[in-house]
C-alpha cells in the first residue's frame, strides 16, 4: 500500500449479545475472540485506521482495555440518543475513552439512514447530536461515520456546509488518507484475520479499482 493510502477497519459489537439485536446488526457482530484476534493482525499492518460504531458497551468494556494494551488509538463513532441506556454506552463511559486518547465522532441521534430525512430529523440527527457529544467531551466533534453506511450528494453537502472535517461510510476501499470522505472494511461475522488480510492488503486489479470508483460516484451523484 503506497503512503498516501490508508485501510479503515470497522468494528461494532463485540462479545457477547445482551440486546435484541437491530435487523441486519447481528452480520456484523464479533464474538471476543475474533476482535482480538484481527486487531493483532490489523496492528501489523503499515497504515490503518480503527473505528467502532453504534455505542455498544463493548466499546468500553471490551475495546478500550484491548487497545490500551496493545498501545492503539481508535475513533468512537457514537449514536447520542443511545448514550445511558441499557447495553449501551454512559456519558461518563464517553468521557473516559476521550481521557484516554480515544477519538469521538458522531453516528447520529438514533441510528437511522440520513437520507430523506425531514428538517427536524435533519437537525436532531447532523447538528444536535453533535453538540450533545461535545458537552460531554467538552471538545469540538468535527467527525461522522454514516449509520448503515448509506449517503447520497445531498447528505455530504449537508455535512460539508456544517463543518464535518471528515466523513466515514462503509464502502469496502482503501482510503486516500487526506481525502474528506473515506470508506470503510467493516468487520463481519465470519471475518479471519486472514480473511481480512486477504481483502484489505491484496492489490485490486485495475477492473476492481474502476468498480469501486464508479460505485462511489453513483452514490455522490445520486
Amino acid at each position: 500500500m503506497t503512503r498516501d493510502r490508508v485501510s479503515n477497519v470497522c468494528f461494532h459489537g463485540i462479545g457477547a449479545q445482551h440486546r435484541e439485536l437491530d435487523p441486519g446488526e447481528d452480520a456484523y457482530w464479533a464474538d471476543t475472540h475474533q476482535f482480538l484476534t484481527i486487531l493483532d493482525e490489523v496492528a501489523t499492518w503499515p497504515s490503518t485506521q480503527i473505528s467502532f460504531d453504534d455505542s455498544n458497551e463493548s466499546d468500553v468494556l471490551i475495546a478500550l482495555p484491548a487497545l490500551l494494551e496493545r498501545r492503539m488509538t481508535a475513533q468512537f463513532f457514537l449514536v447520542a440518543g443511545r448514550l445511558g441506556s441499557p447495553t449501551f454506552l454512559s456519558a461518563e463511559h464517553v468521557r473516559e475513552m476521550a481521557a484516554k486518547g480515544m477519538g469521538i465522532g458522531s453516528h447520529g441521534m438514533s441510528h437511522r439512514p440520513w437520507l430523506g430525512m425531514t428538517s427536524s430529523s435533519r437537525q436532531a440527527e447532523l447538528i444536535d447530536a453533535r453538540r450533545l457529544l461535545e458537552d460531554i467531551v467538552g471538545s469540538p466533534v468535527v467527525e461522522a461515520a454514516c449509520p448503515m453506511g448509506l449517503y447520497d450528494r445531498r447528505l455530504l453537502g449537508d455535512l460539508r456546509r456544517l463543518g464535518y472535517q471528515r466523513v466515514y461510510t462503509s464502502d469496502r476501499a482503501a482510503a486516500r488518507r487526506d481525502n474528506w470522505l473515506q470508506p470503510r472494511y467493516s468487520v463481519r461475522r465470519e471475518d479471519t484475520p486472514e480473511s481480512m488480510r486477504a481483502e484489505v492488503l491484496k492489490r485490486p486489479s485495475v477492473g476492481r479499482l474502476v468498480q469501486q470508483s464508479a460505485k462511489g460516484l453513483v452514490k455522490q451523484l445520486r
